[in-house]
């Protein structure tokens, strides 16, 4: 069931409030779940049901995205400021030291949560931060255009397009490797959601500063590459592993940038494993 929360996060200005979108299911030991750039909490649902016999799962619209508000003015879009949000959050809802997982942008989190050790475990899907330059660019522009052909392309349009494989996977094969088995109303909605993100902009702005080049040595860690990611090549995991050397590298044959979609049971079971 979707609900929200609203809290203070501190700012330059005083304390400012930030409410967030989130659904809560299963029991066990507490999973926060964090998507990517321009998704939404639903991105989960291939794995959330899996998950929640073993855990209590909370799935996130991170803010500006999907149904949670933007941030306030007084309130950067940067990793800090979103770490503390989450940080807050996890407070109001009385999660203490949560196992985390992220994707994209939310694996990034995920990882920065873990390196200020407010979680208990982190598994990172694909994290961005790991690039070359080079690398950070082709990604940023492809980002970019998925955004404007997602803020271009008429309802009408994108909802006949989803109706066949051969049309979603037109709208969502830079993503995933197997478009053809993501639902028709969920790419409509993921489609609408890139289009309306309102912290698209400026969380990608901060992303150009972005470099995450410290190791976490205390808690369990687990970064998985889809071998088909078409975003954020594989060789990021590499690189990963060497700045977080206790790190559990994991390969995810056939699957895309976000493979909670293209191999549900191993996405879940990397999950499950990394949180034990």
């Amino acid at each position: 069931m979707s609900a929200t929360v609203s809290f203070k996060v501190p700012s330059p200005r005083g304390p400012q409030p930030v409410t967030v979108s989130y659904a809560r299911v299963g029991s066990g030991a507490p999973l926060l779940l964090l998507h990517g750039i321009g998704h939404h909490r639903q991105a989960w649902d291939p794995v959330v049901d899996i998950l929640a016999t073993e855990r209590e799962v909370i799935t996130v619209d991170l803010p500006g995205f999907g149904a949670s508000p933007g941030l306030p003015d007084g309130l950067a879009y940067d990793l800090a400021t979103t770490t503390a949000v989450f940080g807050a959050f996890c407070e109001a809802l009385e999660l203490d030291r949560p196992h985390v997982a992220g994707n994209s942008l939310g694996g990034l989190l995920a990882l920065e949560l873990a390196r200020e050790k407010l979680v208990r475990s982190v598994t990172a899907l694909s994290p961005a931060g790991f690039w070359s330059e080079a690398e950070r660019r082709y990604a940023f522009g492809v980002l970019l255009a998925m955004r404007r052909i997602s803020q271009r392309l008429p309802l009408p349009l994108v909802e006949r397009l989803s109706r066949s494989a051969a049309g979603r996977t037109m709208l969502t094969s830079t993503i995933y490797a197997r478009p053809g088995r993501r639902s028709p109303d969920a790419v409509i909605a993921e489609t609408l959601a890139l289009a309306g993100a309102t912290g698209f902009d400026a969380t990608l702005r901060a992303g150009t500063a972005v470099q995450f080049t410290d190791d976490i040595p205390d808690l369990p860690v687990t970064v998985a590459w889809g071998t088909r990611d078409m975003l954020l090549v594989r060789r990021q995991g590499v690189r990963a592993k060497q700045i977080i050397p206790r790190a559990r590298l994991v390969r995810l044959p056939g699957c895309g940038h976000c493979p909670m979609n293209d191999d549900p049971a191993l996405v879940a079971r990397v999950i499950l494993d990394g949180s034990r």
